[in-house]
């Protein structure tokens, strides 16, 4: 028998490839019954040393993705198959806070995450989130490629 997925978790990561993750993780959440839990971390690095308001830079981002997912957002909030959707924001290192934050307390079964969220430059030097994701989580992680 497959496994069916309870909590489903799409990693956003504010590119255009964050709508297909969005999408893909809808479907999977609707097609198991599962609970849905959208997230995006605000990369602190860049802005450490300047004293920015994280809270409002994280709400004006959560905005941003709310308005650019809106179509996506609605249909899993209206979707009947989906019991709850939620949409977390926060700041800090990318992986980390991604992780403690953000995916551990929703105690997902799928992680759903694009292919690749860093700069070419930053892929380098750290590797990419989604590589992260697949070695250190201890659910399933689905990468959706970029088309």
């Amino acid at each position: 028998m497959a496994q069916r997925y309870r909590t489903v978790f799409a990693a956003l990561d504010g590119t255009s490839a964050q709508k297909a993750v969005a999408q893909r993780a809808v479907a999977i959440a609707a097609n198991n019954r599962a609970n849905l839990v959208f997230g995006h971390v605000v990369d602190s690095v860049p802005y450490e040393a300047s004293g920015v308001n994280f809270e409002a830079l994280c709400s004006d981002c959560k905005r941003r993705i709310e308005e650019e997912l809106a179509g996506v957002f609605n249909e899993a909030r209206n979707n009947p198959n989906i019991p709850s959707v939620d949409f977390r924001v926060a700041a800090g290192r990318i992986t980390e806070t991604l992780a403690s934050q953000l995916i551990e307390p929703a105690s997902p079964d799928l992680i759903v995450c694009g292919e690749r969220g860093l700069s070419n430059i930053k892929y380098a030097f750290v590797g990419s989130v989604s590589t992260f994701l697949i070695r250190t989580m201890d659910c399933d992680v689905l990468v959706v490629k970029q088309r």
